[in-house]
């Protein structure tokens, strides 16, 4: 096994949509704000407030976004993660999307750890607040949630990802692998240690296990 641990972003890697602007229906002025981010233009800080409170995004809305994430699961997900336990890797989700909508996809891919940002809702099941103590809202928080998490094991460590925030942890990971099968963003691809194009996560698997 060559990657003892590999961590995966959700939004336009492990699935072929980005949550937030599922949430937000097609509103032009919030897929701005996501591709701005996302490109290393704006820092995530500035828009992840500005977006839910555009959105205020209902319980139901995000149970909703839940059944869209399996639903939309990148070509290949489903046996890139099999093939990575069956070696043997520890695999994690590390985003900045919502714990309540990408726990079904982890349950359906057979990730246990996952790391996101829990929303507060009241007992209509309104918006309330996002948790704003979660560092993976804020720049770099990505980074620092990866080094945590790698403080407390031993072995080599690789993370996938579409993002600039996802290209973040190149630091902190043995090896960094842009997956550039949905969306190809300039800045991941020119930093990145390995960077795919195929729209299949399969091709991420000859740089994370050795070949039988």
């Amino acid at each position: 096994m060559k990657y003892r641990f590999v961590f995966f972003d959700v939004d336009s890697t492990l699935v072929t949509i980005e949550g937030i602007d599922e949430l937000a229906n097609g509103n032009p002025e919030i897929a701005a704000l996501t591709n701005a981010a996302m490109n290393g233009e704006l820092p995530l800080d500035r828009v992840y407030a500005k977006r839910l409170e555009l959105i205020r995004p209902t319980r139901g809305q995000i149970e909703a976004l839940g059944r869209r994430y399996v639903e939309t699961l990148v070509e290949g997900a489903e046996e890139t993660i099999a093939r990575l336990k069956e070696a043997g890797a520890h695999i994690q989700i590390v985003s900045a999307g919502i714990t309540q909508a990408i726990e079904p996809l982890a349950a359906r891919l057979g990730i246990a750890a996952t790391h996101a940002v829990a929303l507060q809702f009241d007992e209509a099941g309104n918006y309330v607040d996002f948790d704003r103590r979660s560092l993976l809202t804020k720049p770099g928080g990505k980074e620092l949630v990866v080094r945590a998490l790698l403080a407390r094991s031993k072995g080599h460590s690789a993370f996938i990802g579409d993002g600039v925030s996802d290209l973040e942890t190149k630091g902190v990971v043995d090896l960094f692998i842009g997956f550039g099968g949905v969306q190809s963003r300039p800045r991941v691809k020119e930093n990145a240690d390995v960077f795919v194009e195929e729209r299949t996560l399969a091709a991420v698997l000859p740089y994370l296990i050795d070949h039988d």
